[in-house]
């Protein structure tokens, strides 16, 4: 098979092994095939092939072991948020265990974000917050799905901005790009549009529990509608 390119064709290493890991075809311990025989396997070459280990074990993935073998490490002890920046690439559904963790993280940081935005942003990041709150409920359940989506994603952007958190930033950063995939996306994506209103009247008033309350009950609304 001809390669197009050293980032390409790594890529499509890592991605399958990735898959294999994540999955747990490749259990913890077990032993990754030696470069000699992942390049044949996948028709590239090995340096390809060990920068694709590479991006793995910094990703909490495996370990690799100079002059012995590449192991696959439990990705749930060793890995960190970049994993589910990971498996947001993949345009498939993502395991229902990633699933629900995730949304249970979004509502634990969505509702701290909200309070905190409540109080902290100035008069102008939250009258701009509750203007796109007005324009994310007007679109929900209109069935324009992706305009549903970048809406709500402009919203909690601003309101997670507004809270002045950069970790609560890069975090969302992470679950957008898990929760916009395929079926993922059509099971969380919001339907009643009173409340995404409500969420930005009360951030736009800087009332942080009544912000806190009302994201909390849009938010875990969502686990229950995601299903196991």
């Amino acid at each position: 098979m001809p390669e197009t390119g050293s980032e390409t064709v790594s890529l499509r290493v890592h991605d399958a092994l990735r898959r294999q890991i994540l999955s747990g075809e490749l259990a913890p311990g077990d032993r990754i095939p030696s470069e000699r025989v992942l390049a044949e396997e996948f028709g590239v070459n090995r340096h390809a092939v060990r920068e694709a280990l590479k991006r793995l074990e910094q990703a909490g993935l495996v370990r690799i072991t100079h002059g012995g073998a590449t192991r696959v490490l439990d990705w749930r002890d060793s890995g960190g948020l970049e994993v589910l920046l990971d498996i947001g690439g993949d345009q498939v559904a993502p395991p229902a265990e990633i699933v629900r963790s995730v949304l249970e993280m979004r509502a634990s940081i969505g509702v701290d974000a909200a309070r905190l935005c409540a109080g902290r942003a100035d008069q102008a990041s939250r009258s701009q917050i509750e203007s796109l709150g007005e324009t994310a409920a007007a679109l929900a359940g209109s069935g324009e799905d992706e305009a549903v989506d970048q809406a709500f994603a402009e919203f909690w952007l601003a309101v997670v901005g507004g809270s002045e958190n950069i970790a609560y930033r890069l975090s969302l950063n992470s679950l957008l790009g898990m929760l916009g995939v395929g079926e993922v996306a059509d099971r969380v994506r919001p339907q009643d549009g009173a409340l995404i209103a409500r969420l930005g009247r009360a951030i736009g008033a800087g009332d942080p529990d009544t912000a806190a309350e009302v994201a909390g009950h849009m938010l875990r609304a969502d686990i229950e509608r995601a299903g196991p």
